[in-house]
């Protein structure tokens, strides 16, 4: 593709990665005896659950501290419970526990329903490339101990490391195992548990949508932001829309269209696009730089008549549009149809402000 990068942010304040609300809690003082954290919080909890080596550190890291795919090689091996604390957003708040692949949760110590009371999302991470009998035992053995205690929880599965994979392998991969897991649960009469599947990778799109799509079952208002979305593309002539955390760059919103991971690609890539080159030549006279204010837009032209149209909608959300080429002729007409939805959006966030409040 040829990229025409036309930047239209300026007043800048700070890096890329300065000022957002993101924070690795106190390990040490979140554990009890047993080394499980303890504390309620009230925010939904995401558990990352798996065997040892299975990649579960590397993809925290991945996702949510920016690192570099090869830099997870270094990484040595977890002992205790991570915990992250992700507030980006008054959409994006939750909280990442990464267990040790070690941990028995049938041993009396731990506490099942403080591990699994408040959890929201547990995501079971399978190694694809490494015999996976013991995983898939494991699996169902946690599930049935989670869905004993909390009957609400989202079953998310990655079958992890795929990039070293071929298509039929990947294919037959999930068929054995959405088969042999189905056939566990049905012999303990589990039927009403829904467990979901998605191949990922560290090194490319895939960990971040397959996040995206756990992150975004935690979103109550998930439903109103889509159909927002789709009025700003039927109004606007827009073909598909995403609504993206910068810090992470999981998407927490898209239009009712079919995602195309191609197209997630190009939106994501220019995030990276936008903060790096307006990090660059966005400075202030006083020196200070700041990769993303109010002011954030962006326009990139592709050589196969699409427009990518990047507009800030505050200060951790991003919208980014794929638009065809003559449909953008009416910019001007975009651009209030995005001012009003994100005036839409400050709505939402106020009316969830309130009902937070209130529960309280």
């Amino acid at each position: 593709f040829f990229f025409l990068f036309l930047p239209m942010a300026y007043d800048y304040g700070k890096g890329p990665d300065e000022g957002f609300a993101f924070q690795e809690d106190d390990y040490a003082e979140d554990q009890g005896a047993s080394g499980a954290p303890s504390g309620p919080s009230d925010r939904p909890r995401i558990l990352l659950m798996g065997l040892r080596r299975s990649g579960k550190s590397s993809i925290r890291n991945v996702v949510f501290h920016k690192m570099s795919p090869n830099e997870t090689l270094f990484l040595e091996s977890t002992n205790n419970i991570k915990k992250d604390t992700i507030s980006n957003s008054s959409f994006v708040q939750f909280q990442v526990w990464d267990f040790p692949g070690q941990i028995d949760f049938f041993d009396p110590a731990f506490d099942s329903d403080v591990i699994f009371g408040q959890c929201e999302a547990l995501v079971f991470v399978v190694d694809a490339q490494d015999e996976y009998v013991d995983a898939l035992t494991k699996l169902n053995e946690t599930i049935k101990k989670a869905f004993a205690v909390n009957k609400h929880i989202h079953f998310e599965v990655f079958i992890h490391k795929v990039d070293g994979l071929s298509d039929d392998h990947k294919i037959e991969t999930t068929r054995e195992i959405h088969q042999r897991v189905k056939e566990e649960l049905e012999v303990a009469a589990l039927d009403d548990v829904h467990v979901s599947y998605y191949l990922t990778s560290i090194y490319d799109h895939t960990i971040f949508e397959a996040f995206s799509k756990v992150v975004q079952k935690l979103i109550r208002q998930v439903g109103t932001l889509e159909s927002l979305l789709n009025y700003l593309n039927s109004s606007s002539s827009i073909d598909k829309s995403f609504l993206f955390d910068i810090v992470s760059k999981i998407y927490i919103a898209t239009d009712s269209s079919p995602v195309d991971m191609q197209s997630y690609e190009l939106c994501s890539d220019m995030i990276d696009v936008v903060i790096d080159v307006s990090y660059i030549y966005g400075t202030k006279e006083g020196g200070e730089a700041r990769a993303y204010d109010s002011k954030s837009a962006s326009v990139i032209r592709l050589n196969n008549s699409t427009v990518l149209y990047l507009r800030e909608v505050n200060r951790f959300l991003a919208l980014v549009c794929l638009i065809r080429t003559e449909n953008f002729e009416k910019q001007g007409l975009i651009d209030y149809n995005v001012h009003c939805f994100k005036t839409a959006i400050q709505e939402v966030f106020e009316v969830r402000k309130k009902t937070l409040e209130g529960k309280r």
